[in-house]
């Protein structure tokens, strides 16, 4: 990352290191989530500090599509600095979290400049024109090479130091509140809104309890409902730092959902051309199922221009949801799962009260909700989407980090065999009751029934 001027766990530290609690210091006890918000506000502020004194900040390239790209563009010797720049970066800050929380900065430094670099790799292989347009982005490379890496060897001190998956996936977290915008409901209009609310609703709690007949797990089901029914990878690890969920099945869930948008993205174009679905019901459709922006624009170009308008704008109606979603399933975690030291469930007479709750909560819900109200009400709709390309970017390398991570502390075996297959079985049922139910709606909402047909020409 480059600047130029123009004139114009989640109640645990960071680490321990052998520090007994009574000797802490205060920045040794702030958990992972407070660095988290605290990262996540130096670099929201910085961006748009730089941003509005005039300085414009380049972030590295990755997309390619020839071998000329390949070796011209991402692997010239400026990209390659910028990549680097990136790095030093984002070290020194993780570096003052780790430092001052008693961590090994020596061995931190060194297993973070290896996983940043495999998080490169997974950038540039997913930033292939023709892996892209099958739906796979950086997101599963990240997760294979570190499944790879952590079950072909054993990993080192060193590298154990650097593997912090939710410290990271928390950052980008705070980041990506800057993204989920209130102005984007009243771009969706009445019936986008109303989609949102009845589908995100309806297909959460029947994920939900669709897991507890199959005898899944609430946890399980609670990063499973959330990613199907709100926006797949990214609602995914929000429902899991809420809950401070088991790294695996954050894998496994995210691997599902990527498996899952590749049929889906062939798959429903065809079917709103073969049945003759009108064009803004079919990119309506295609906003309320798809799970990514991406993914929905891509498909809705093999329907037309206004499937590609109604489709974008309808998942931005969901994407605002992510915000909501994350702060309850926080509050209602942190009430109906009570621990007691050894872990074991309290009785309900012994449920904690309000202030055990809030030592319980994941603070970096509350960056990410703070990060959306300031980007949604304090700053002017054009200081906002100008930073936002800057601070998407920046989000996507702590995430890219996060899933290397992930993939390390997870072993094949155990994600195969994980619950004998029912949470893919889950997912797979809620995801086509989400199809046909989002379809449904569709219709009503954006077929004339209720509302005037958006006029998205």
């Amino acid at each position: 990352m480059s600047t130029q001027n123009n004139a114009s766990g989640t109640t645990g530290a960071l680490t321990d290191a052998g520090i007994t609690p009574d000797k802490k210091t205060f920045l040794q006890s702030l958990t992972e989530d407070w660095w988290a918000v605290i990262l996540g506000t130096i670099i929201i502020a910085t961006v748009l500090y730089l941003t509005n004194s005039g300085t414009t900040i380049t972030l590295p390239a990755y997309k390619w599509a020839t071998s000329e790209d390949l070796f011209g563009k991402i692997l010239s010797g400026q990209n390659l600095l910028l990549i680097l720049e990136t790095g030093a970066i984002f070290l020194a800050l993780a570096s003052i979290a780790i430092g001052l929380s008693g961590g090994n900065v020596a061995r931190f430094a060194a297993g973070f400049s290896l996983i940043y670099f495999l998080a490169i790799i997974s950038f540039i292989i997913g930033g292939n024109k023709n892996v892209s347009y099958f739906g796979l982005e950086y997101v599963v490379f990240a997760l294979l090479i570190g499944i790879l890496l952590g079950n072909v060897i054993k990993l080192p001190d060193w590298l154990k130091e650097a593997v912090r998956s939710e410290f990271y996936i928390k950052t980008g977290l705070v980041i990506l509140g800057t993204t989920i915008l209130s102005a984007d409901l009243i771009k969706a209009g009445l019936p986008g809104i109303v989609q949102a609310v009845i589908v995100v609703t309806a297909v959460w709690f029947f994920s939900l309890w669709l897991s507890r007949r199959l005898k899944v797990d609430d946890e399980f089901g609670v990063i499973l409902a959330s990613a199907v029914s709100i926006c797949g990878v990214s609602a995914a690890i929000v429902a899991a730092g809420a809950i401070n969920g088991d790294k695996r099945k954050l894998s496994y869930v995210t691997t599902l959902v990527l498996i899952m948008a590749i049929p889906m993205m062939i798959i429903q174009p065809w079917a709103v051309r073969y049945f003759h679905i009108p064009e803004v019901i079919g990119g309506a459709w295609l906003g309320g199922t798809l799970d990514t922006t991406a993914t929905v624009t891509a498909a809705g170009d093999l329907v037309g221009p206004i499937a590609v308008k109604a489709g974008v704008i309808a998942k931005f109606s969901q994407n605002v949801f992510i915000g909501v979603a994350a702060f309850f399933i926080a509050i209602w975690w942190a009430y109906k799962k009570p621990k007691g030291e050894a872990g074991e469930v309290l009785p309900k007479a012994k449920s904690p009260g309000l202030k055990i709750v809030w030592e319980r909560f994941p603070k970096f819900v509350l960056g990410f909700v703070a990060a959306s109200l300031v980007f949604s009400f304090l700053l002017s709709p054009a200081t906002a989407k100008s930073v936002a390309p800057t601070l998407n970017g920046l989000r996507t390398v702590w995430f890219a980090i996060a899933f290397i991570s992930i993939g390390m502390e997870a072993k094949f075996s155990s994600l195969v065999k994980l619950q004998g297959g029912r949470p893919a079985f889950t997912f797979v049922t809620a995801q086509i009751f989400n199809i046909f139910w989002t379809l449904l709606w569709s219709y009503i909402l954006f077929g004339g029934y209720l509302f005037p047909v958006p006029d998205f020409k």
